[in-house]
């Protein structure tokens, strides 16, 4: 018996001594560089959860595309798509709009303008704009409506648009992208992010007039695409309502009708219905009611693409 109880002692000290070796960490990292590039990529996202994609790229020198996992200031965790290449990188994926029928009128779907329907009772429709709902997921951005708590929680000065076609896989947003602009003139500053912004200026039915009620508007830098081409998008007849090279927030159509974005342009007349999008929950003409408002004769490249929205 009392060789049994040895003969055991000496299997689990062998057990330990053999498993102990076995989980022994080998080092990743020789004086702050990674042995195995490819192991040291997937690490750096696992270890760099933080407030924002521009805090990854500030705190652990990220350069890497690629989905990341955040935090906001309340602690909430959350996955969405980092932006670490374009115009020196940071930028965070918060949102899309996504038309996923252009025929149907503040229906189903519609979650930047309504989903009750043209209702002169909700002025504001659904709220999307102003409010911490939150849906969708980043990798489905082009193939449904997206928005993650990043819209409300992260601070930031300037945004990226990206316009991307349809059901467009992930790795090839940058390659296929109809559209991609961002702003350099931190017109955000002052609000902090589109949240604050539209609490600031709602998008809301009979909020204000065309001609003196802008939310805000900054030049934009082109990173695919041009003036010419963006104003090419939204067809010749619409071209003379605008000024490409613009991105424009919250403004009002000739019926006091609110849209939230006008994507590209900045308006010189008074029907941004058929160049804008999202807007509050009641249009006096009840077709210009959904996310992508009146945009029908708008080049199908842009009708049947997601629109990206990124904070820096």
């Amino acid at each position: 018996m009392l060789r049994c109880v040895s003969f055991l002692m000496c299997v689990l000290h062998l057990q330990r001594s053999v498993l102990g070796a076995a989980i022994t960490p080998k080092p990743i990292l020789i004086n702050g560089t990674y042995i195995n590039p490819e192991l040291g990529k997937y690490h750096a996202r696992l270890r760099t959860i933080a407030r924002s994609c521009l805090e990854i790229r500030d705190k652990y020198d990220v350069k890497e595309d690629g989905m990341y996992i955040l935090s906001t200031a309340s602690g909430t965790y959350y996955q969405t798509f980092c932006d670490m290449s374009s115009a020196g990188g940071g930028w965070t994926l918060v949102a899309s709009v996504h038309e996923n029928n252009i025929r149907g009128k503040c229906s189903s779907g519609d979650r930047w303008s309504s989903q009750q329907g043209n209702d002169q009772n909700r002025p504001e429709g659904d709220g999307s704009w102003a409010n911490t709902h939150t849906f969708g997921t980043a990798e489905g951005s082009t193939s449904d409506d997206y928005k993650n708590p990043g819209y409300y929680d992260i601070p930031a000065q300037d945004v990226s648009v990206w316009h991307i076609p349809n059901n467009e896989q992930l790795s090839n947003w940058t390659s296929s992208a109809v559209l991609r602009y961002h702003t350099e003139s931190g017109f955000l500053r002052d609000t902090g992010n589109l949240y604050h912004l539209f609490k600031k200026f709602p998008v809301r039915f009979g909020a204000g007039r065309c001609d003196s009620d802008v939310g805000a508007v900054s030049p934009v830098v082109f990173d695919t695409g041009d003036k010419d081409s963006t104003a090419d998008l939204y067809g010749p007849s619409a071209g003379k309502e605008f000024e490409s090279g613009f991105v424009t927030f919250r403004v009002f159509s000739v019926d006091q009708a609110a849209m939230a974005m006008c994507s590209g342009v900045k308006p010189t007349q008074c029907s941004p219905q058929h160049y804008c999008i999202g807007g509050g929950g009641y249009f006096p003409t009840s077709d210009q009611c959904g996310d992508f408002t009146a945009l029908d004769a708008s080049s199908r490249r842009l009708t049947e693409s997601a629109v990206l929205l990124f904070y820096r």
